[in-house]
């Protein structure tokens, strides 16, 4: 979950892995994940150029995830004040499509942010809002259409809960009741399809102003018809956008990236020879059960489907901190992804579905497909916040916690008491957006990479050098005596592949 990983490697002891608090650093190359990417990236990419290319924001995605959390391809060494240990801590490259690290380190930095800086201690409610499997595609590419149907479902929402406020509570208008939500949009489900959909962590009362003061009132839990109403408002705003969005219907501009979308989320393989095809899945028998969904929080209008089953009390603030990390979470996780027959891969869910379905099996490009149709365009907001709650908003100041400071972005490794030669000074910046590595690790995992892990010794770990290039990680890699001189080796021209290609993303 870092934006860099530590390799804590003595100098004299270069073999040495893990820490006493259980850190240790992870190799992505390691992982089924990378090998499959690694092996069909270049392939699927000069296909992609035939039919006419994929955009930058995607291939960007693929050529830095190979080289994320790579010593090879860049790092820091640090070094003990006291008593001299080596650390080095490998790049991340901060991208936020499906990169698992990069995911999980910006899924820690957000929860910490919300938990801080922005949610009450106060009611918390989760809504998620999944919509018609015909108007996924449009929503993977249209910015302007998602933005606006997720904030026709937050609307939607926001209008049942003041109407059911002036009801419970008897006020005069809808208007004296206040509202606060923050909207997390996940571009994918369970199976890697493509599924833009809404969880929205909504305040589950309303703020009422009493004199000089706004007062919260909880609401009690939404009953089916109150979850009913939300999906029928909803459904109704989709319509009036839809006829506004007309043209957003039509495929993008780019036709591989578009081909991506519409396999993805008709859940269709895109290569290979099963083209057009239903993905394989996996099934296990089931038990005949009661539906238990029926006697929750739950509705669904035209394929609006729309249920409020989790809830929380504000002040469990690690709790709720859980919650905004599982609702930001990485859209794959490695550790389910294993090796199936004749090269295929196996991607099972964390619980099965309904039907007893618990995996998917793909063919490493249709892999690599799903992978494009997750990574969000440019300027996309994941990210959306609404009433009391948001930036403009003029209560909002009244509602949020008191905004504590945030932790340095890494001044106190700055000086350099180990290295030859002058020191630089810190730079002066403002305040830094994300919190830094090393404070998010001791957040989540109690794990205090920023002091060495010798026993006895507790000296702080300071900046020696910082190697931004595959030449410079090699050299001081070779120094401390964890690898061999020299970059390493250049990848094979992908022009050497194009005579081992045939197949079609227009399937």
């Amino acid at each position: 979950m870092s934006a860099a990983e530590s390799s804590p490697s003595s100098c004299s002891h270069p073999s040495v892995e893990g820490r006493a608090d259980g850190y240790a650093r992870r190799r992505p190359d390691d992982t089924l994940l990378y090998r499959v990417v690694r092996e069909h990236w270049p392939a699927f990419r000069e296909r992609a150029e035939v039919q006419g290319g994929l955009p930058r924001f995607v291939v960007r995605d693929f050529e830095e995830y190979l080289g994320c959390g790579l010593l090879e391809r860049g790092l820091v060494h640090l070094s003990c004040s006291r008593c001299g240990h080596s650390m080095v801590v490998a790049f991340s490259y901060k991208r936020r499509g499906w990169c698992p690290s990069c995911c999980a380190r910006r899924s820690a930095d957000v929860a910490a942010h919300m938990v801080d800086e922005v949610f009450p201690e106060v009611p918390v409610r989760q809504w998620v809002c999944s919509l018609p499997w015909p108007l996924r595609t449009p929503l993977g590419y249209d910015r302007a259409l998602c933005a606006d149907v997720m904030g026709g479902f937050a609307r939607a929402l926001e209008r049942s809960m003041r109407q059911r406020a002036k009801r419970l509570l008897g006020l005069r208008s809808v208007d004296d009741a206040l509202f606060g939500a923050v909207t997390f949009v996940q571009r994918s489900d369970s199976a890697l399809r493509l599924d833009p959909h809404a969880h929205t962590l909504a305040l589950d009362g309303v703020y009422v102003r009493d004199g000089s003061a706004l007062v919260f009132h909880a609401l009690p839990a939404p009953s089916t018809a109150d979850v009913l109403d939300v999906a029928e408002r909803t459904h109704a705003r989709l319509e009036k956008l839809l006829a506004e969005h007309g043209r957003s219907l039509e495929a993008p501009e780019e036709p591989v990236l578009a081909s991506c979308y519409a396999a993805s989320a008709a859940d269709v393989e895109l290569l290979g020879t099963r083209a057009g095809q239903r993905t394989t899945k996996l099934v296990r028998p089931v038990r005949a059960v009661p539906d238990a969904r029926t006697e929750r929080a739950h509705a669904n209008v035209d394929g609006v489907d729309v249920h409020a089953d989790v809830a929380l009390d504000g002040r469990d603030r690690p709790r709720l901190e859980r919650l905004v990390r599982y609702v930001t979470r990485p859209p794959l996780a490695t550790e389910r992804l294993e090796e199936h027959d004749s090269g295929r891969v196996r991607y099972g869910f964390k619980k099965a579905w309904k039907d007893g379905t618990h995996a998917v099996v793909l063919e490493p490009l249709d892999l690599m497909a799903r992978l494009a149709a997750i990574v969000p365009p440019p300027r996309w907001h994941l990210v959306r916040y609404h009433g009391v709650l948001a930036a403009n908003a003029a209560e909002r100041t009244e509602v949020v916690p008191t905004k504590v400071p945030k932790p340095p972005s890494g001044g106190e490794q700055l000086p350099l008491p180990l290295s030859p030669g002058p020191q630089p000074e810190a730079p002066r910046t403002a305040e830094p957006s994300r919190h830094p590595w090393s404070w998010l690790l001791m957040r989540v995992f109690a794990a205090d990479v920023t002091s060495c892990e010798r026993k006895g010794c507790g000296g702080r770990m300071r900046v020696v050098e910082i190697a931004p290039t595959p030449r410079d990680a090699a050299r001081v890699l070779f120094d401390l005596g964890l690898g061999p001189r020299g970059p390493p080796p250049a990848r094979p021209a992908r022009r050497a592949l194009a005579g081992q290609l045939s197949l079609d993303f227009t399937g």
